[in-house]
């Protein structure tokens, strides 16, 4: 069995991403069009009908803006999420496609075991996701301001990570975003930096001893580019020894155009 991950979108101006194995296809939030999902799912060669979900993160309209109509075309597919997000959406979808979800609540949608996890965000009750299959795991983290000890333990054992560089710090503070946005993107409640990113990184990379795929996302239009996320990771990393291609791959997933497809495969039993 292979566990498999694309970003359809990443950004402050719309999020979507697939995780999938060769049974199961599941959406993570729909923060674009539903017309851009449906042609991404094409271009994957992913039938309408395979969708067996969509897991929003929390209320958000860059995480939510076509939940609705997807809902209405993809027939077999659930919408999973928290009670307070279920609470602050204003737009609903039919009631028995509604599954209410918690952090640290374990579900299976067909061969894909979701292990939600509390996020640090200004939303109502937002989650992060953990995917597992065929002994492979793959976690998404954004949409937090800092790493808490909850987050960590519900990542450190992915082999794939995709987590947050939302902004420099400096750009952010010297741009022209107003005092009071500011404040809330570097609070304890707002967006990962590079350099919280890059910290914790480090610290599963310094803790474990499996060899990662680290995707940088949800980078800020305005207070980052991915060259910068990037040199600002490695930088930090080999402070610490950790090397890409030795310890890790680094990738940056941006919000233009679909990533590409990474795969796990199955996890070989030991003798």
């Amino acid at each position: 069995m292979k566990l498999s991950f694309c970003s359809l979108s990443s950004g402050s101006s719309g999020n979507c991403y697939l995780v999938r194995t060769e049974n199961t296809a599941l959406l993570v939030d729909a923060g674009i069009s539903g017309k851009k999902v449906l042609t991404g799912l094409a271009a994957l060669g992913i039938k309408e009908e395979e969708l067996k979900g969509i897991l929003v993160t929390h209320e958000h309209v860059d995480h939510i803006k076509s939940v609705q109509v997807l809902a209405k075309k993809l027939a077999e597919a659930n919408i999973f999420a928290s009670g307070g997000t279920w609470r602050a959406l204003c737009r609903k979808t039919e009631a028995e496609r509604q599954v209410t979800i918690a952090a640290g609540m374990k579900f299976a949608v067909g061969d894909i075991e979701v292990r939600p996890f509390a996020l640090s965000h200004d939303a109502e009750e937002p989650l992060g996701y953990s995917f597992e299959a065929g002994g492979r795991r793959i976690s998404i983290v954004t949409d937090t301001g800092c790493i808490t000890e909850e987050i960590h333990e519900a990542i450190k054992e992915s082999d794939l990570l995709v987590i947050e560089a939302n902004h420099d710090i400096q750009m952010l503070q010297f741009g022209r975003y107003p005092y009071h946005v500011k404040r809330r993107i570097l609070g304890d409640t707002g967006h990962l930096s590079n350099e919280t990113a890059a910290a914790e990184i480090c610290r599963i990379c310094g803790e474990s001893g499996g060899y990662k795929e680290v995707l940088l996302a949800h980078l800020s239009k305005e207070n980052n580019f991915p060259e910068m996320a990037y040199q600002t990771v490695k930088n930090l990393l080999e402070e610490r020894n950790l090397y890409i291609g030795k310890h890790l791959n680094l990738h940056i997933i941006t919000r233009e155009k679909l990533s590409p497809v990474f795969t796990l495969e199955e996890k070989k039993a030991k003798d």
